[in-house]
């Protein structure tokens, strides 16, 4: 028996798009947990909002984090509420115009 898909929501699919525009930076986390990783990262480097950081935990598992002028938020949160940062309102797509006022102007 074949498996059901898995409904994509078109809202965390823009989300992912607009996020593969801002700078990325990969690390491990060492020692450290993921997290702290990720702001001893960004503290030592100085890195500036909008950035996504791939922190990996082991050879398997990696946890991505959106780092924002308010703070450091789970990316997979930023890509379902992306509307939510200002810093990413710039990145969004432009909704089309209709061209239909030329149409009627002719």
């Amino acid at each position: 028996m074949a498996r059901k898909r898995k409904r994509k929501s078109r809202r965390r699919q823009e989300g992912r798009k607009i996020l593969e525009l801002i700078p990325q930076y990969s690390i491990e986390s060492g020692e450290d947990k993921p997290v702290t990783a990720a702001r001893k990262y960004i503290q030592a480097i100085g890195i500036s909002p909008p950035a996504l950081l791939i922190v990996k935990r082991n050879e398997h598992t990696t946890d991505r984090y959106f780092w924002a002028e308010k703070g450091l938020f789970g990316a997979q949160y930023v890509e379902e509420n992306h509307f939510l940062f200002p810093s990413l309102r710039d990145l969004q797509p432009q909704p089309q115009t209709v061209k239909a006022a030329v149409a009627v102007a002719k």
